[in-house]
């Protein structure tokens, strides 16, 4: 069992282990450009030392950036009755997606 933690960014948690690539809110760095997470609320290894932050942990989490993109299309209808109004939005949500390098 490998090393798991959660850390916290972009306004979201994520459970992540270490050679894992996850989806993050989109941050403003270059691909292969390396990235720290210092906010770990959980650590937990192979030997079930389980560590819990008051509110964070003092340990950081090393990530690479993989490639950026944008998410599914998120559809919203707007619609009135009797008046023939009918408008239709979409939405992309850019995201980051990093590969974890080192809990440490």
């Amino acid at each position: 069992m490998a090393k798991i933690a959660v850390i916290k960014t972009g306004g979201k948690q994520y459970k992540v282990k270490e050679g894992e690539s996850i989806k993050i809110e989109k941050l403003e760095l270059e691909v292969g450009a390396r990235v720290k997470f210092d906010t770990l609320l959980i650590s937990d290894d192979e030997a079930n030392n389980l560590e819990i932050g008051k509110p964070s942990l003092g340990e950081k989490v090393e990530a690479k950036v993989v490639e950026h993109g944008k998410g599914k299309k998120v559809t919203a209808v707007k619609f009135k009755n009797k008046v023939r109004y009918k408008r239709t939005l979409g939405h992309r949500q850019p995201y980051t997606k990093v590969e974890i390098s080192s809990i440490a």
